[in-house]
């Protein structure tokens, strides 16, 4: 497959790699009553939506709405699932009731083995032909695609520019963990000048923020940047286990309390977006939220730090954050109408329009080369990896759950205080090895 010129420093970070932000709630439908999940009413298809990205429901309905003003044979309920719960355990439950889904969520090569007998080849889409290279890597079978990359994510800790300026701190020369600990104890010695509580907001209540993300960075080497090579992996010996466990406390010592009772929009919109921390780990995703708690704030003082790994300084991990698959199970005209939305969402200039604005999406496909990149977060991180200084995504490589229910669960009891570290790497090293038995 040929690489899009703008965006091919992405495609070594992204090769197969994968994450899922898992959390639940439910939000509304998008337009009108829900329809059943694999059934054409009257004269319109209707197409039943579950997915889990909370900070682009509204963006994503809107664009639903456009969608079916001008395709009014088409009805699309869209139900969103995020922000604090388990957007996996919430899937579940849709299929074991007989609510299934038309179009859902999968993240990589773990969840195409537990839905695959749902999956519909989307070989025969042009999104499908669009994909940047590598970005399919974990979502196919033999000569079959079973799902549609979202978009680029990259993440690590989000600063607030003018609270560094007033602090003295240049962010440019954090590149180690010795000076990433130094930049928190002067933010800390100077908290009540700069008016913030803390330096960081620590959002260990959310077991993806441990499992997911923070661990991802320090086993990424461990194995090779690869998604598939974690898929394929016996065991995990935790090789920057001693790293993990120090950016671990630091993050905890240094940030607004309780950090097990700190969910992610706590984390965002009450601490990050209001001013009352200078950091917090997170990625691109968070924009949309941001901006609209503060727009200013958003568009010109948020920059991005690496999470400083030994042997990556100035790196971060860059990705595809999960996947859009089609229920095959589905009627076929159903099926049909699923993967023409998809395809026009991605691949028509209304869609990559708003794909790239509204979304604010770093895009996974070709034909996007006229298209700017919205957000500054997102440019940041595109400049990261047009450099090639990037950390692969590989913890959906893991077990089903090993990332939450092992990881997560055991970071937390760390955190806690009621096991040890090498009680952490013991426990999630078991899991993933029973996991692979």
């Amino acid at each position: 497959m040929k690489k899009n010129k703008l965006y091919s420093g992405f495609a070594t970070a992204v090769l197969a790699s994968t994450v899922a932000l898992a959390g639940c709630s439910f939000g509304s439908d998008s337009s009108g009553d829900s329809g059943s999940s694999d059934s054409a009413s009257g004269d319109q298809t209707t197409v039943d939506i579950f997915q889990f990205k909370v900070e682009f429901k509204d963006q994503f309905e809107e664009l639903v709405s456009m969608y079916e003003e001008e395709n009014p044979d088409v009805n699309i309920n869209v139900k969103t699932v995020g922000g604090g719960n388990d957007y996996g355990a919430s899937l579940k439950t849709s299929f074991s009731s007989g609510e299934e889904p038309d179009i859902f969520n999968v993240g990589g090569p773990t969840d195409v083995d537990e839905y695959e007998q749902y999956l519909a080849d989307l070989s025969d889409t042009e999104a499908a032909g669009a994909a940047l290279e590598g970005t399919l890597t974990g979502v196919s079978r033999d000569d079959q695609v079973l799902g549609l990359p979202f978009n680029q994510e990259g993440y690590g800790m989000l600063y607030n520019k003018e609270v560094f300026e007033e602090a003295g701190i240049n962010a440019e020369e954090i590149t180690t963990f010795d000076a990433f600990e130094e930049a928190l104890e002067t933010l800390d010695s100077q908290k009540d000048e700069l008016g913030i509580e803390a330096p960081i907001a620590f959002a260990a209540k959310e077991k993806w923020v441990l499992g997911n993300h923070l661990s991802n960075a320090y086993l990424a080497d461990e194995f090779n940047h690869s998604v598939t090579e974690a898929y394929e992996a016996d065991t995990v010996e935790f090789q920057m286990g001693d790293q993990m466990k120090r950016f671990t406390d630091l993050q905890k010592e240094y940030s607004v309390q309780p950090v097990l009772s700190l969910d992610y929009s706590q984390q965002v919109e009450e601490n990050f977006s209001l001013g009352k921390v200078a950091m917090i780990q997170q990625g691109n995703w968070v924009y949309n939220t941001v901006e609209s708690m503060d727009e200013e704030f958003a568009q010109n003082n948020v920059g991005i730090l690496p999470i400083p790994v030994e042997g990556y300084e100035g790196s971060i991990p860059v990705g595809v954050p999960n996947y859009w698959v089609v229920n095959k199970e589905s009627e076929d005209e159903v099926v049909q109408a699923s993967k023409d939305f998809l395809d026009w969402m991605y691949t028509s200039e209304e869609g990559k329009k708003f794909v790239t604005e509204e979304f604010k999406f770093i895009p996974a496909y070709e034909g996007y080369e006229d298209l700017e990149i919205a957000d500054p977060i997102s440019q940041q991180i595109y400049e990261y990896a047009s450099e090639g200084n990037t950390l692969g995504w590989v913890f959906l490589g893991a077990p089903t759950g090993w990332t939450e229910d092992a990881m997560g669960v055991a970071m937390q009891e760390y955190i806690a205080g009621d096991i040890t570290w090498e009680e952490v790497e013991q426990r999630a090293t078991e899991a993933w090895e029973n996991a692979r038995q």
